[in-house]
């Protein structure tokens, strides 16, 4: 059942997602870290904004068709790697790839899906990136990249700003273990979520339990289940070994492996940005992870000017946090971003609208114009107005 069938924007799509999901998963997407102060910071940062529209023009004929990275898309929004998706709904992570494909924008494939990259490559030849959480094992990691290289993987994101595990405060009061291991616990609160949510349950259930991460299993320990392999993803994603958290020189080591387009996510501050640039980084996504990372780090749309003034004009920059609204694209657009991203909406509609879900919040595709743009969108990108 489609629930987001009524929904006319991103917040209720969002409601019909609480409703659908218990209340442990709704927590996993909508929380962030410590008091989440980052989550509304990521918000207000947007809402400090104004657009002045410029009228008397004509707009009959718009498009929001942009090129980046040698490409043209049908506009400037992409879909922004989401975690373990598949733990809210089954395939997941194909559905959001067939949703690019349709409304033509990149979709970024977690590093912890349930497909593999070879199969969104199948899925999305030309619209499924990959998203690249390097192992403490960096042999893992160099596969990775060889393996994203032979399928033809049109873009590869380095993300950069989980270097451990930050302190998740839904997780612990909701008792919840990442990888998802409920003990006794949790059974009390479990026999009521089932009753208060017993379609997610029934389809979990049917659809076999928790799917394993395609990406981590060829190297998880012979014979490991799909809890196994995610506790050995996490182990070797944010636990820090004998080769230390990500450095600067994984991200040269990275660029020397890797032959196509290089996106390094997560980068906040101005000279980071340009020793980015400077390493040979394609482009770099502003982003704080959602206010998933760092609860005191600013707001992404915060650090964009000062960022775009460390790299040039030229540079191709993109922004991710916060996003809810075809406004919110614009303002960053008019801040300087190149490209905008967004995770949260498009998992919400997955989760909540199956099949028919993430099309949604993707303009192209969706069959409401949930995304609404302003009217100063059109006919040229550039001339989309002063920001105040």
């Amino acid at each position: 059942m489609d629930h987001t069938r009524h929904a006319v924007n991103i917040d209720e799509i969002e409601r019909a997602a609480r409703r659908y999901l218990p209340g442990f998963l709704f927590d996993f997407i909508a929380g962030g870290v410590d008091g989440e102060a980052g989550l509304m910071r990521n918000r207000q940062a947007f809402a400090r904004h104004r657009l002045v529209p410029r009228y008397l023009r004509d707009v009959s004929r718009r498009s929001l068709s942009t090129r980046i990275l040698g490409r043209d898309y049908a506009m400037p929004l992409g879909i922004s790697p989401t975690g373990p998706a598949q733990l809210f709904r089954r395939d997941a992570d194909r559905m959001l790839a067939r949703a690019a494909r349709e409304a033509d924008i990149p979709f970024v494939l977690s590093g912890a899906a349930g497909a593999s990259l070879e199969e969104i490559t199948r899925i999305a030849p030309e619209h499924g990136w990959f998203q690249l959480y390097p192992a403490r094992d960096r042999a893992i990691t160099r596969d990775q990249i060889r393996r994203a290289a032979d399928a033809g993987t049109p873009a590869l994101v380095l993300t950069v700003d989980t270097p451990v595990t930050p302190k998740r405060e839904r997780h612990l009061r909701n008792r919840i273990s990442v990888p998802f291991r409920p003990g006794p616990a949790l059974w009390p609160r479990l026999a009521k979520e089932v009753l208060l949510h017993p379609e997610w349950f029934l389809r979990f259930l049917l659809g076999g339990g928790m799917e394993a991460m395609g990406n981590w299993a060829p190297y998880a320990p012979k014979g490991a289940g799909a809890s196994e392999i995610a506790a050995f993803f996490f182990d070797q994603a944010f636990a820090p070994g004998e080769s230390g958290t990500l450095c600067w020189q994984d991200l040269e080591a990275c660029r020397a492996l890797w032959p196509g387009p290089l996106i390094v996510k997560g980068i906040l501050h101005p000279e980071d940005a340009r020793r980015a640039a400077s390493l040979g980084a394609d482009a770099i996504m502003v982003s704080n992870h959602g206010g998933k990372a760092l609860d005191a780090a600013p707001a992404a749309l915060d650090m964009l000017p000062a960022i775009r003034h460390a790299v040039g004009p030229d540079y191709p920059l993109f922004l991710d946090s916060g996003v809810r609204r075809g406004s919110d694209i614009v303002i960053a657009l008019c801040l300087g971003a190149d490209f905008v991203f967004a995770g949260r909406p498009t998992l919400y509609g997955t989760a909540a609208g199956a099949e028919a879900g993430p099309a949604r919040p993707c303009p192209s595709c969706g069959r409401k114009p949930i995304w609404s743009w302003p009217e100063s969108a059109a006919p040229r990108r550039r001339s989309w107005g002063l920001i105040i």
